[in-house]
């Protein structure tokens, strides 16, 4: 937040003389004329309480030195300069006449040495998107004309601490573009003031507001400075307004102004009342509702209460932190579940991706017969389908209102996505979540139909009675794919559009003809466990599916090694893959180089050993990438850079070490292989024919529970394949000028491309797509369930996978016994990430474009996951301690830290 709530002394509130305004502008504003379009020239700050002040919402008057006045004492400073620079000679600078007398006389229309606040107001402030909340700077409590100006010339230097620099790149803001107003406002006499926010900042539901009070200026509560009083407001529609959670603070300071300017803080004595009454917080949580109404979003809201008993607004801006809200069909309180997060997704999808998780959602809904307008237009979606910022959503009332769907939901998340399971769980003793009358027999009627229609209990029997011939099936599956996926020919590019279509609209297919494999060998896995009962513990059956054959994941991770130990014995490739020009940043990325081997790769030029090597193991496995579902995202096949930088890392590693992934994978077979013989053995002590029955159930886990990946595999090779249809699409358009780039028409949905395709233009709807874009690239949460009300049920839940222990430890979930202590590597984005050998991976989720670091990875940390989740399951198959659902991981943890990895009891302990 900014740093100012004003108050001042037993000042009458007044406007300005409207009189002497048109003669200065536009170096000085009245705050009153200003509106939201007046941005440009006045900053976020200044057109919001222009807005409010327009809408008849109590604002202290005042005035705004605009950007051209700013504009006037940059001239000739290089902005371009190291930030000390420039506010040292934006300090130096003098300030024109014209604008000091600009000031000088507009501050006289407040009356005599009236004491106001001046605050910046950049242009990049209160937004939407960006609050740069105290980024710029404040001062309170400033009298006299000299004083004032002197503090505006302070302001502007603000622009330029290294705070606000900072701000701006993470913002991803263009400097260039950035110039500061300054907004100079009469204080007024208060005796409390806060923050208010029209939503809960922390679990986003809209209809719960905070309040945040403490006696003095608001300066101490903004700048964290008191333990203020916070008190929580309930005002859904439906119910009265109340206070629901009061927590008093001890408002141990307060900030008071000085005689003749400035401030002090003071010392108070400790009280046990609350510093405003509950009428109080109710009618200031009215007003911020009318506010909210206003601007059409939840507002932060800096307030004052005067002597007299008035509040005032000092400042209002949008909550930038609340995930988008995803709307509910009926109106009634629904729970969503972010498909995307749980297939390894932290970043946003493109538009013409999300066209295609309709496509695919609309396929699997018409396999169990859920009727509606999806299935004669695919890129509609089913009804359970929603977005919400760029990140796909699936509504779960239905499944949480049925009993069957409950137990299979909560089960499956129970090994998949277990902190997604804890949220589920804490939802179901609300009404809205309740189970229907007779859910159970409406399931089994929708569902065994299905199920019978599409063979799966047979395919399942016969994974059990013959796995060979149940891969063997698979195989031929995807031989078939891959034959229909690489064919091409002339179309139009409607003929185009439709085909990628058709091909995602059938995509879903590929689950029930390939699940059944993997499934029956977890079926096998409950078996077993239930014959073998004591002699079978987890931490046998974790080593037993260490290693597990047939998982195509693995197997791409394994080739690539087995290519890099090709190109170690090659010195010219093994000179372009080591380029000592390489520079490594703090993210952990190589600067340049594997893109432009990568190019290098395009024109043919890399030494022949690596170009002909990277060529054989991209025509097999050049569908895949990084964020893969998303068919907006380039295949390694487009873009190769991923691959080059793993084959780097993997030079890194000493093969005389021990370490040599083969080598590992190997050992993790026998390892495993031995744990099943001593099972067997454990449980024929017992019984005989139990250790038989044991011994073949086991065999079939090693055999078919690889398969787990399979059907992933075969799914992204159809959205390749989408993917290259759209892409000529994209490439026509380019060459008619309709788009700017071939990759532009990912930010297109199917039916916007045709109309381009008919001659629109839809360049400037890219631009806005691929701003919002670049801008969820920058969001660090996703929410994993988020219900229509915007709560996000996680930050309610208390489980003890969120507790932190009391020697430090972060807690997950077990996912890869063994312990490791060792640097740690936090990786956002694989792509040209560099890891070095055996350094612990620390990563938001994977999905099997990350794999390949595992592979020299001396551990795993995830945010996501549950213990057969995609990065748990392959790191047990290399042998590297895991852990996985560990909250905040990559914030809390840093690159370079040393950190103890316990896979077996989930513990990450930062040394």
């Amino acid at each position: 937040m900014c740093g100012w709530c004003g108050y001042g002394r037993g000042m009458a509130v007044t406007q300005p003389s409207p009189a002497v305004l048109p003669t200065i502008a536009p170096l000085v504003v009245d705050l009153g004329e200003l509106r939201a379009a007046d941005l440009p020239r006045v900053g976020g700050k200044a057109a919001n309480l222009g807005e409010l002040m327009a809408a008849g919402l109590p604002v202290p008057d005042g005035f705004c030195v605009t950007t051209d006045a700013y504009a006037r004492i940059a001239t000739g400073v290089d902005l371009r300069a190291a930030p000390d620079a420039v506010r040292a000679a934006l300090r130096a600078a003098p300030v024109p006449d014209d604008v000091r007398d600009a000031v000088t006389a507009v501050y006289r229309e407040l009356g005599p040495d009236v004491p106001v606040a001046v605050r910046s107001s950049a242009t990049a402030e209160d937004l939407p998107t960006a609050s740069f909340a105290g980024q710029q700077d404040t001062y309170l409590n400033v009298v006299g004309a000299d004083a004032v100006v002197e503090a505006v010339r302070h302001c502007w230097a603000s622009l330029w601490t290294d705070r606000a620099v900072a701000y701006r790149r993470e913002a991803g803001v263009d400097p260039d573009g950035v110039r500061l107003a300054v907004v100079v406002q009469r204080m007024i006499d208060a005796s409390v003031a806060g923050v208010l926010f029209t939503a809960d900042p922390v679990s986003g539901r809209r209809r719960r507001a905070v309040v945040d009070a403490s006696p003095g200026l608001g300066e101490a509560v903004v700048s964290g400075a008191v333990n203020p009083d916070h008190l929580v407001v309930d005002d859904d529609p439906e119910s009265r307004p109340r206070v629901v959670e009061r927590r008093l603070g001890d408002k141990a300071v307060a900030v008071r102004p000085l005689p003749g300017g400035g401030t002090e803080q003071v010392g108070l004595a400790a009280g046990t009342e609350a510093c405003v009454t509950d009428a109080e917080v109710l009618a200031l949580v009215a007003l911020g509702r009318r506010v909210e109404a206003h601007f059409g979003a939840p507002q932060d809201i800096e307030w004052a209460l005067d002597a007299a008993g008035t509040l005032w607004l000092t400042q209002a801006r949008p909550i930038t932190t609340l995930y988008p809200p995803v709307s509910s069909r009926d109106g009634a309180l629904r729970a969503f579940f972010c498909a995307s997060l749980a297939q390894g997704l932290t970043r946003p999808i493109t538009p013409m991706g999300l066209s295609g998780f309709r496509v695919i959602g609309s396929g699997a809904a018409r396999l169990v017969g859920i009727p509606g307008p999806h299935l004669t237009e695919p890129t509609l979606g089913p009804p359970a389908f929603a977005e919400a910022g760029l990140r796909a959503f699936v509504d779960m009332t239905a499944l949480l209102r049925n009993p069957i769907g409950r137990e299979v939901a909560l089960r499956a998340l129970s090994v998949m996505e277990a902190r997604t399971a804890v949220v589920l769980r804490s939802l179901l003793a609300e009404p809205a979540f309740a189970t229907v009358p007779d859910g159970r027999r409406r399931a089994l009627r929708r569902v065994a139909p299905a199920l019978v229609r599409l063979r799966v209990p047979l395919l399942l029997a016969q994974a059990v009675v013959s796995p060979a011939a149940a891969r063997h099936r698979v195989a031929r599956l995807g031989e078939q794919i891959a034959a229909a996926a690489t064919a091409t020919g002339g179309a139009t590019g409607v003929e185009r559009l439709e085909r990628a279509t058709a091909t995602l609209a059938d995509a879903f297919t590929i689950m029930p003809r390939v699940a059944p494999v993997f499934v029956a060998g977890f079926l096998m896995r409950g078996v077993a466990r239930r014959l073998a009962g004591p002699d079978l513990d987890d931490v046998a059956m974790d080593e037993i599916l260490r290693s597990l054959p047939y998982n195509s994941t693995t197997e791409m991770d394994l080739e690539l090694w087995a290519l890099a130990e090709r190109l170690r014995a090659d010195p010219a490739s093994v000179a372009a893959l080591r380029d000592p020009d390489a520079q490594e940043t703090a993210s952990g990325a190589v600067d340049a180089h594997p893109g432009a081997l990568a190019e290098r790769f395009r024109a043919g030029t890399l030494p022949p050993v690596l170009q002909d090597g990277l060529g054989d193991f991209l025509r097999r496995y050049g569908h895949r990438a990084v964020a893969e579902i998303d068919l907006g995202m380039p295949r390694w096949s487009d873009d190769p850079t991923h691959v080059l930088g793993a084959l780097s890392n993997y030079l890194r590693l000493d093969p005389a070490s021990g370490q040599a992934p083969d080598v590992r994978f190997a050992a993790g077979a026998r390892a495993a292989e031995g744990t099943v013989a001593a099972t067997v053995a454990r449980v024929r002590r017992r019984s005989r024919w139990r250790a038989r029955a044991v011994a073949v159930a086991l065999g079939r886990v090693r055999e078919l529970v690889g398969m787990r990946e399979t059907h992933k595999d075969h799914l992204v090779l159809l959205i390749a394949a989408a993917r290259r249809e759209v892409a000529a699409v994209g490439a026509e358009l380019a060459e008619r000028n309709l788009l700017e780039a071939v990759d532009d028409v990912f930010f297109l949905d199917p039916r916007e491309a045709r109309s381009a395709l008919a001659g629109a233009d839809h360049r400037s709807l890219v631009a806005e797509r691929r701003a919002d874009y670049d801008r969820e690239l920058r969001r660090r949460h996703v929410p994993r369930i988020l219900l229509s009300d915007g709560t996000e049920p996680e930050a309610l839940a208390m489980s003890s996978a969120t507790l932190t222990p009391a020697d430090g430890a972060l807690v997950g979930t077990p996912a890869s016994a063994g312990t490791v202590t060792a640097s740690a590597r936090v990786v956002l984005d694989p792509v040209g990430a560099h890891l070095e050998p055996g350094e612990v991976l620390i990563a938001p989720s994977t999905d099997p474009g990350w794999t390949p670091l595992f592979l020299t990875a001396g551990a795993l940390v995830m945010e996501m996951g549950g213990a057969n989740s995609h990065g748990a399951v392959v790191a047990r198959e290399y042998g590297i301690p895991a852990v996985v659902g560990v909250p905040g991981a990559t914030a809390l943890i840093e690159t370079g830290e040393m950190v103890t990895v316990d896979g077996a009891t989930g513990r990450v302990l930062r040394d």
